[in-house]
């Protein structure tokens, strides 16, 4: 290997990296041993030839050569690649060279066990591993096991025979070209196992593509397909996910008698003579191989395409329903990751509501645009309709990655045996169970997250009783209209649960969450962000979205804020109303914030952090359910909400209705009169009450704001009511019941 050759791809990988948008992540680079390494890793793209040594090189301090196939050797690139440590599979003194460096450690070697680039990523025949390629199919080599077996007996060999034989073992110093026995590694031979998992894959012609048909004519179809593949990998920008798996020490392989006799002969042995126990070796061999090709593609990163692209596999129908896609999606994404067996992409950190109700990161509708460009399915407004024949179509090996790369990305998870039966069961799912199981884990999942969170923040002497906080689904009878209700800020469920019970005899689905830092301490809600509030909303509507055919979206004061936000950025809620929207504030504490801010940040500059002020006095009308000390930075954060969402009320068409108290000590009704006239909705209401507080669902005349509202969610569900199922509690059972404390 030339150093020089590791420098200058150094640079030139730098250059590439700053020309391309790909995002490189490692995972349990740890587990690589210090002695002999041979990585074994899924083969996919040309550009991990020369990619994954200049890494691996970086991440171990030491060489690491590979092995390239051999039409990679013509001219000045087959040189600079010998140059750079890479070895022809041709190579006549391939393996002689590749035990000599393992011996002493002094390179390690990435080896591609499929032998080729499997571009189909379909490794698995009826439940063993199976390479598909342009000529056919075969098993994957054993030739890494092998070599690894090799290396591991001629250095027991060595240490065994180093005082029994001293001309054998000069014999073989002379043979690998070492300087002395004290070149020889102490540390046994290990594979590591490695994945590569590329997201998102979108073969598309690119920038890099047009260029080489510029200066160079007539490319064979391989080559356009691998530079056009490959090229919007580095130009489009995708996640490379890098994963290392358990070393696997080849000296538990040779504990059979006869390979050790042969280990310890002190006769002369040959590089290529047929030991006596060559057949023992070969069962070694296979059995390594299997190895660490079921963890090779046991580490592969889940990511939303693979859901998605195996749904739509596994799907049973040709027409499917839009929504009922995303739940099993959801439900496919929602396994425990410690227990589940499979690695999860980084997106999935986030909760995944967001799939239920805005696709805020676009997971679901780039997918869909790629499905539909590639004719996999035809978009039919709120269904699909998916063409199975082209799925299972079967295209030249070396277009597969253009012309059916949904196939190719739902083959890349097919090894994961778990997760392909859970998606099998949520492919089957009827549309009613789907529903209802989407409701249950989110309901469990809310109460869930509320005792957690009540166990790690509540303050005996400050905190009120759970009661007052755990998240309450009121029952009702019909399922056409449902109601997600948000309470308003420092406050908690309780505060709308009056609202709640009305519409709840009026026949309707009420779910009131509980926001993120609310129904805990002060002290919790200084920690959370409005996005974590949005989250909260996003849950309560994709549990009335599962429960009902229509979603009405209301809140108090925040809680409204949130229902606006919520009506923008989910077309499909059905109305929103708003009592006491705080789009200005004209209480003393939100005066008082940029001054805190000022004060904080004079007494951050000279280090004096027990000075600072976090918290102001609340004197709230609900002492029994707001908190009493207002943390600065939740005003700060309620002021953020609704700083973005003054520019998108226009957006806003859903009928909508808008409550105020004329004079509200807390909210401005200038700003709720703003909010009303920037509402881009035709169909819409604004109701001021003669009321001297701001908390106007509880208290006097509150039943009066209570019949606006249940007015208002009537109009919108005047159509024929639904035939209660037989799993809903009857109507005497609807008020103040909360499911997250039986099944239904």
């Amino acid at each position: 290997m030339n150093p020089f050759a590791y420098r200058t791809t150094g640079l030139a990988i730098k250059t590439i990296a700053g020309l391309s948008r790909a995002r490189l992540n490692i995972h349990d680079a740890e587990r690589i041993p210090n002695g002999p390494t041979i990585f074994t890793v899924n083969h996919f793209t040309r550009i991990e030839t020369f990619l994954l040594p200049y890494h691996f090189h970086r991440l171990t301090g030491r060489p690491v050569w590979a092995l390239a196939a051999s039409e990679l050797f013509v001219g000045r690139f087959g040189r600079y690649l010998e140059q750079l440590g890479a070895v022809s599979t041709r190579s006549p003194d391939r393996d002689r060279l590749m035990v000599k460096t393992l011996l002493t450690a002094e390179a390690s070697w990435l080896i591609f066990p499929e032998g080729r680039m499997v571009k189909n990523k379909k490794i698995m025949e009826k439940g063993r591993f199976m390479i598909s390629y342009a000529g056919g199919k075969h098993p994957p080599h054993t030739g890494a096991a092998a070599l690894a077996l090799r290396t591991e007996f001629y250095r027991q060999r060595l240490l065994d025979l180093m005082d029994k034989s001293p001309e054998e073992t000069q014999r073989l110093i002379d043979l690998f070209q070492l300087e002395s026995m004290e070149a020889v590694c102490r540390q046994a031979t290990c594979i590591v196992p490695v994945n590569l998992t590329y997201y998102p894959l979108r073969a598309r012609e690119n920038a890099l593509n047009r260029l080489t048909e510029l200066l160079v004519k007539g490319l064979p179809q391989r080559v356009t397909e691998e530079i056009i593949t490959e090229g919007d990998m580095l130009l489009s920008g995708v996640d490379i996910d890098i994963r290392f798996g358990q070393p696997i020490e080849i000296s538990d392989y040779l504990g059979s008698k006869r390979i050790q006799k042969d280990i310890r002969d002190p006769g002369r042995i040959g590089f290529d003579d047929a030991l006596s126990s060559r057949k023992h070796m070969r069962r070694a061999a296979l059995k390594i191989m299997q190895r660490y090709m079921a963890d090779i593609y046991r580490m592969t990163t889940v990511n939303h395409d693979h859901l998605l692209a195996s749904c739509l596999k596994k799907l049973p129908v040709r027409h499917i329903d839009t929504d009922n896609l995303k739940r099993r999606v959801f439900l496919a994404s929602q396994s425990d990751k410690a227990t589940s067996g499979y690695f999860f992409h980084n997106n999935f950190e986030k909760d995944q509501v967001h799939l239920l109700t805005d696709d805020r990161y676009r997971h679901f509708s780039e997918f869909m645009d790629f499905a539909i460009e590639k004719c996999v399915v035809k978009n039919r407004g709120t269904s699909l309709e998916k063409d199975p024949a082209r799925l299972a179509a079967m295209f030249d090996f070396h277009r597969f990655r253009i012309d059916n790369p949904i196939a190719v990305i739902a083959n890349e998870v097919e090894p994961l045996t778990r997760l392909q039966k859970k998606i099998s069961r949520l492919s089957w799912l009827p549309e009613f169970w789907l529903r209802r199981k989407v409701a249950r884990l989110l309901l469990r999942r809310s109460l869930d997250d509320f005792n957690r969170d009540y166990d790690a923040w509540a303050d005996p002497k400050v905190s009120k009783p759970p009661s007052i906080a755990r998240p309450v689904l009121i029952r009702g009878d019909r399922r056409r209209i449902g109601i997600v209700l948000a309470h308003g800020y420092m406050a908690a469920p309780a505060e709308v649960k009056g609202l709640a019970r009305f519409l709840g005899k009026r026949g309707y689905w009420v779910y009131t969450p509980r926001l993120k830092g609310h129904g805990t301490s002060p002290e919790d809600l200084a920690a959370c962000r409005f996005s974590d509030w949005i989250e909260s909303m996003d849950a309560g509507y994709a549990i009335i979205g599962s429960l009902c055919r229509r979603v009405i979206a209301g809140g108090f004061s925040t809680g409204a804020g949130l229902a606006l936000d919520l009506a923008q950025r989910v077309p499909e809620v059905a109305g929103v109303f708003a009592v006491s929207a705080p789009l200005r504030l004209q209480d003393i504490a939100a005066r008082f914030v940029p001054a805190v801010d000022a004060w904080n940040r004079m007494m951050e500059r000279f280090h004096m952090d027990e000075a600072k002020k976090t918290f102001v006095d609340n004197n709230p009308e609900n002492p029994h359910i707001n908190y009493l000390k207002n943390p600065i930075s939740g005003i700060r954060e309620l002021e953020r909400l609704m700083a973005s969402l003054e520019p998108r009320l226009p957006l806003i068409t859903q009928p909508a209705l808008i409550i105020q108290s004329q004079e509200d000590p807390v909210v401005d009704p200038k700003g709720t009169g703003r909010i009303f006239k920037l509402l881009g909705s035709k169909d819409k209401q604004m109701v001021m009450f003669n009321f001297q507080r701001h908390g106007i669902l509880l208290g006097e005349g509150s039943e009066r704001v209570y019949r606006t509202i249940g007015n208002f969610v009537d109009q919108i569900g005047n159509a024929p009511l639904l035939k209660p199922a037989t799993a809903e509690a009857s109507p005497e059972k609807n008020e103040g019941e909360n499911l997250l404390e039986r099944s239904f």
